[in-house]
C-alpha cells in the first residue's frame, strides 16, 4: 500500500480534495484531509478522515449527506460516488425497496435529512431494522449515529479510492 499512499500524498492539493469527496461530500473534510499530508501510514490517513468527519459542523454534515442517495435507492451516475454507492447497497432485495421507502419517508419526516447508514455488508432485512430502531432516537442521538455512519463511509471509501490507485 505504500506506493498508493506515497500517490495520494504526492497529489497536487485540488486533485487531492476532488478525490476526498467521493469519500464525503463536505468540502470541509476534503480540505482537512487533504490539507494535513503527507500521511505516514493508512492508520494515520483513516484516524484523520474520521476525526474530520466528527469535527463538521451540522451543516457540513447536511451537506455531506445530500450526496447520499436514500437507502434502497439505487444511484444513478457513472461517477466513482455512484459506483460506490450501488456496490454498498447491493443486499437490499426488491422485497425490501417498498418498506425501506416507507421508512425512509417516517425518518425524513422525523429527522429532516436521509437515512445514512454503512450499508456495506448488511442485508437489506438489517438496514431496515437499524431504521426502525433509529426512529426512536432523539436528535442528539441520531446526530451522534449519523457522524459515525458517516465517518464509517469515509474510511471504507478512502480505502477504496486507494486500492483504486493502486489498480491505476
Amino acid at each position: 500500500m505504500p506506493d498508493t499512499l506515497t500517490g495520494f500524498n504526492a497529489r497536487p492539493p485540488a486533485e487531492a480534495r476532488a478525490a476526498l469527496l467521493a469519500c464525503c461530500a463536505s468540502p470541509a473534510f476534503a480540505g482537512k484531509v487533504a490539507a494535513l499530508r503527507p500521511y505516514d501510514d493508512l492508520d494515520r490517513l483513516l484516524d484523520t478522515a474520521g476525526a474530520a468527519v466528527r469535527e463538521l459542523d451540522w451543516e457540513e454534515v447536511l451537506e455531506a449527506l445530500r450526496a447520499h442517495p436514500r437507502i434502497g435507492e439505487r444511484a444513478g451516475g457513472s461517477d466513482r460516488e455512484a459506483s460506490w454507492s450501488r456496490q454498498e447497497q447491493s443486499g437490499v432485495t426488491d422485497e425490501l425497496r417498498a418498506a425501506l421507502a416507507e421508512g425512509n419517508r417516517a425518518y425524513e419526516e422525523r429527522f429532516g435529512h436521509v437515512y445514512l447508514i454503512c450499508a456495506t455488508g448488511l442485508s437489506g432485512e438489517r438496514m431496515l431494522a437499524r431504521l426502525r430502531e433509529r426512529l426512536g432516537n432523539d436528535e442528539r442521538r441520531e446526530r451522534e449515529v449519523v457522524r459515525a455512519e458517516l465517518a464509517a463511509i469515509a474510511r471504507l471509501r478512502l480505502t477504496k479510492l486507494l486500492k483504486e490507485e493502486e489498480g491505476a
